[in-house]
């Protein structure tokens, strides 16, 4: 049977050859950035989905890069799959949509448009959810690469790879820079020989809405406003990865079935009798273990959906706990709005990195519930390591129960390395800024970048100083 992932593959090497054939024999139209004209970017992630965290951190890359490059010096173009799901995000860009069906050749055509590409995706490189998104960031950053101009990688996660996805990237990404957001995902770039630098992700500058908005949305939801709260955070982590299928694909669009796995055009989410049943046990654990603990510390439930994918997993979770808590999912409410609900937490279980990432500023103390190597990741360079279970393993509402028993006492002393591990991210933040606009220096000369010192807070979006102080 015909892979599909394998055959985009290779159609996306051809465009990749293609672009590096023009390139040599001088005929792309806009081959180098030349001086006097605005640096045209191209900037790919997973927007346009409603997932908060893809969202914030691309939000907080076009402020940073505008503020290194300067404003009026480039003209950003934004990857979306839905336009109308990424208003909000920031000014001063245009929209593309991914077309799916021939995403390749349009990689191929906006390449040559561009002066560079900037893949911005978090979980960049991994198997774990899709091949597809994957070869998209690949594709886009190994024909600007081709073509000698701008590719990076901008705060990326590595993960487990299949054999042929990790030769590809291997192949496509040979000569761009990746910058990553942990150490972990460095060394296994570095094991595969692609060029890398060590960064962080992007959403630690974030500003949400202020808090009376998101006071208003619960106490709407019935919150007294004294009671501390527990924020829930779930997925259907057993849903994954979308994978292509032929024959679904013909049951969906000839019988209409498969309508709640389908993910766009031949590719479906896992659904089995086995992956129904592990959402099953997820869920009623994941409500045991919250449940005694609301009642035992008085707290007032929240759960929190931060992509619109996650609203099935919160009428799930809030169904299976009396009294019914509120439901906040992106699909309601904007990004502003999520995060300045999650920063009115004390306590928080979550399947969501960026959860976690967007509450610590507000030293809210986290239960994370893992699908892949992101929640560890962060939870180890806290040095709260402890504070992690995989969301299969056995036994989990008890495991998770007795963390967060655990948590009342460890308040004070959990809080101090939150703040310092924010500290410490947003240092890395500004020297990855400072690594991207060397990058920029290395590939145009001739860019006139503005003189920001060698101070890294300077390369730093300028609100990101409020929360540094």
């Amino acid at each position: 049977m015909l892979d599909i992932d394998y055959f985009l593959q290779n159609v996306v090497r051809g465009y990749t050859k293609l672009t590096s054939y023009l390139h040599c024999h001088n005929a792309s139209s806009t081959t180098r950035w030349q001086p006097g004209q605005p640096l045209k970017l191209f900037l790919l992630g997973y927007n346009g989905s409603r997932n908060t965290g893809a969202d914030v951190r691309v939000a907080e890359i076009i402020r940073q890069i505008q503020h290194i490059l300067g404003e009026e010096q480039i003209e950003i173009s934004l990857l979306t799959f839905n336009k109308h799901l990424t208003q909000g995000m920031g000014q001063n860009f245009r929209q593309l949509t991914l077309p799916k069906a021939s995403f390749p050749h349009f990689l191929f055509q906006e390449n040559r448009s561009h002066h560079g590409v900037i893949a911005c995706e978090g979980s960049m490189f991994t198997s774990k959810f899709t091949d597809f998104l994957s070869i998209v960031m690949g594709g886009a950053l190994g024909m600007a690469a081709v073509a000698e101009k701008l590719s990076i990688g901008y705060g990326a996660e590595v993960g487990a790879m299949n054999d042929r996805l990790r030769h590809f990237c291997q192949r496509q990404c040979q000569e761009s820079l990746i910058i990553c957001r942990n150490e972990p995902s460095r060394l296994q770039l570095q094991d595969m020989g692609i060029r890398q630098a060590k960064g962080t992700d992007t959403a630690w500058t974030f500003t949400p809405a202020p808090s009376s908005r998101a006071q208003k949305l619960l106490c709407q939801a019935g919150w007294d406003g004294q009671q501390k709260i527990l924020t829930i955070c779930p997925v259907n982590p057993f849903w994954w990865p979308v994978k292509p299928d032929l024959k679904r694909t013909f049951c969906y669009y000839f019988l209409k079935r498969h309508q709640e796995s389908h993910s766009g055009l031949t590719h479906f989410h896992r659904d089995t009798a086995g992956s129904r049943q592990q959402f099953h046990t997820y869920i009623q654990e994941l409500a045991k273990a919250t449940g005694v603990f609301v009642r035992e510390q008085n707290l007032f439930p929240v759960i929190i959906g931060m992509e619109q994918l996650d609203r099935r997993a919160c009428v799930a979770l809030a169904d299976s706990l009396y009294p019914r808590p509120p439901c906040f999912v992106s699909d309601e409410y904007n990004m502003y709005e999520i995060v300045a609900l999650l920063r009115q937490a004390r306590y928080m279980v979550t399947s969501r990195y960026h959860a976690m990432v967007c509450s610590m500023p507000a030293k809210v103390l986290s239960v994370g519930l893992s699908i892949d190597e992101r929640i560890p990741n962060l939870l180890n360079e806290q040095g709260c390591g402890e504070l992690c279970l995989d969301v299969d393993e056995p036994f989990l509402g008890e495991k998770l129960l007795s963390l967060l028993r655990a948590l009342p006492q460890e308040r004070e002393r959990k809080g101090v390395k939150i703040g310092h591990s924010v500290q410490q991210h947003l240092r890395r933040m500004g020297e990855m800024g400072m690594t991207f606009a060397n990058e920029v220096r290395r590939v145009y000369p001739n860019f006139p970048l503005p003189d920001l010192g060698t101070d890294w807070r300077a390369y730093l979006p300028v609100t990101a100083e409020k929360i540094w102080s």
